[in-house]
């Protein structure tokens, strides 16, 4: 189940999807989160460490709710 869960994920469609989604939701989220910080100029390690992470919880759910999808197709229900 992990493996195939995996296989899945890192499936080229299922990542250029996450990649797009994380991109768009990511950038709006660094807006909302750190734009202040961004247009003054007080960027840290820290808070790029915290960008980071933000563009890549979109991603991760992205590639979460594809591939539960995915599983539960008609296709995959055997």
């Amino acid at each position: 189940m992990m493996r195939e869960w995996l296989q899945i994920a890192t499936g080229p469609a299922v990542v250029r999807r996450s990649v797009k989604y994380a991109a768009v939701v990511g950038a709006i989220l660094i807006m909302i989160n750190h734009g202040s910080a961004l247009l003054h100029g007080s960027l840290t390690g820290a808070r790029l460490l915290q960008m980071g992470l933000t563009v890549m919880v979109p991603y991760l759910v992205s590639t979460a709710s594809s591939v539960g999808a995915m599983l539960e197709a008609p296709v995959h229900k055997q």
